[in-house]
């Protein structure tokens, strides 16, 4: 459902003030969707260290350890299920807004991204909402084995959601396996192509590595703070070692392998969206990446460049004198909208990874050497870190988005087309403006459960637990 979010076109000459309905839904859906999205990414990665976490309480044979592997679980059960609602919460209105906000979108593709959709709502999501009770609820009354697989099923609904959700999403970005109708109507052809599209399955695996990510670094902030204020016991080390030997398998196959042949995919089919990120204007053989600098459309140059010399070309083609597309190569009308917007936002993503993986990397050599639970300068930066994962998601979501533009369905309906032509730009604007009204209020809410639990910690008077500390 992401898959709609663009932002206006850019030009350097264009001085109106006003929005138009298009760029008001446009603007909408992306808001919607970035404000939703916060929710559902930590819970799938939060999924799969609850399952970790569970399963070391089986395989412990030291009781106190166990037990306390079974209150850490316990524990972020909770921030999992805060969030599971507000994902749900939010998500909802995204569904709504396929038919006032993109009306011909749905009726010319929903026989195609329908089939999907449907598939994530019926299975995955009943799947992931009904074991969630039984997990929340059902300690007491289910074996130990019996609770870890309710846990599994949480975890296996939610990904399985994410990757119906990522198949439609992929659709729009390299359409396979449709055929489309005499009345201009798109419908499936071939589901296993639709499927096993490759876009979907580079994207779904990059995309889950950014979500361990994040509830990598949001645990790892957790028990760094526990640290720091030398308290809650055993729990803030096992929440950062978890969170540290998670975050740094994850940051490395967020790069590669996932992140690389995502990046060589998109090269091969959509070419512009790599010029523009990269600010490649002119076709360029041994074509360097930059690093730093201002793209000028005006001039079709980066100001102040910082270049690393043919790295763009090695690590696209495998060779320092293979040839580059440039932005020149294709017609302006094909060129993606807001390019500074989608530069900067592409290397806003491309730097907080290479910090990502550098603090995981020392964190996890500190952490070998016995020296991290006392290291308080890299608690310190693993504590402030927690909210950049959120960042770079988003920026990397916006990079797909934007680099697919001006393509709604990258070769076959351009966004201007898809759009409600019957809903005006004040009513857009009005459910704008009440959407950031709810939001904040849920804003608002968020915060207050998450911080009230976590300064209750995992010693919450319900959940008492052993004082001994789990082996480091």
């Amino acid at each position: 459902m992401r898959a709609l979010i663009s932002y206006p076109p850019y030009s350097s000459h264009y001085q109106e003030s006003h929005l138009d309905a298009l760029t008001l839904h446009r603007i909408h859906f992306g808001f919607t969707i970035t404000y939703h999205y916060l929710f559902p990414q930590l819970t799938m990665g939060l999924a799969l260290l609850i399952v970790i976490l569970k399963t070391l309480a089986l395989r412990t044979a030291v009781p106190e350890a166990s037990a306390q592997y079974d209150t850490a679980s316990r524990f972020w059960a909770k921030i999992f299920a805060v969030n599971f609602l507000l994902g749900v919460v939010t998500g909802i209105p995204m569904e709504f807004q396929f038919g006032t906000n993109w009306s011909e979108f749905s009726r010319r593709t929903g026989g195609v991204i329908g089939m999907p959709l449907a598939m994530e709502g019926i299975f995955s999501f009943f799947l992931e909402s009904a074991f969630l009770g039984l997990f929340l609820f059902g300690e007491k009354r289910l074996s130990r084995r019996m609770h870890w697989l309710s846990a599994f099923l949480v975890f296996f609904g939610s990904w399985i959601s994410g990757f119906f959700i990522i198949v439609t999403n992929a659709w729009m970005q390299h359409p396979v396996g449709y055929k489309l109708l005499p009345n201009g109507v798109y419908e499936v052809a071939s589901f296993t192509q639709l499927l096993f599209n490759p876009w979907a399955w580079l994207e779904y695996a990059h995309n889950m590595c950014a979500a361990v990510v994040t509830a990598s670094f949001v645990m790892a902030a957790v028990g760094a703070l526990y640290l720091l204020q030398n308290r809650e016991g055993p729990y803030g080390r096992i929440f950062l070692k978890l969170g540290v030997v998670a975050g740094l398998i994850s940051c490395t196959l967020q790069v590669f392998p996932t992140g690389d042949l995502h990046g060589k995919y998109m090269a091969k089919h959509q070419p512009t969206a790599i010029a523009a990120m990269e600010g490649l204007f002119h076709t360029e053989k041994g074509a360097g990446m930059i690093l730093l600098g201002q793209p000028n459309y005006d001039s079709q140059t980066i100001d102040n460049p910082f270049v690393v010399n043919k790295v763009l070309s090695f690590l696209i083609y495998g060779t320092t004198a293979a040839e580059v597309q440039g932005l020149d190569q294709f017609p302006r009308d094909q060129w993606p909208s807001t390019l500074p917007l989608l530069f900067y936002s592409y290397h806003i993503m491309v730097g907080l990874g290479t910090w990502f993986s550098a603090i995981m990397a020392l964190a996890a050599f500190l952490l070998w050497r016995g020296k991290l639970y006392s290291s308080r300068w890299v608690l310190w930066s693993l504590l402030l870190s927690w909210p950049l994962p959120y960042i770079a998601t988003t920026a990397g979501w916006m990079t797909a988005e934007i680099g697919r533009q001006p393509w709604l369905v990258y070769g076959l309906i351009r966004t201007s087309q898809g759009t409600s032509t019957h809903v005006g730009a004040a009513n857009s604007l009005f459910t704008l403006l009440g959407f950031l009204g709810m939001y904040t209020v849920l804003s608002l809410l968020w915060i207050i459960l998450v911080y009230t639990h976590i300064q209750s910690g995992p010693h919450a008077p319900d959940h008492a637990s052993h004082s001994q500390s789990v082996p480091a």
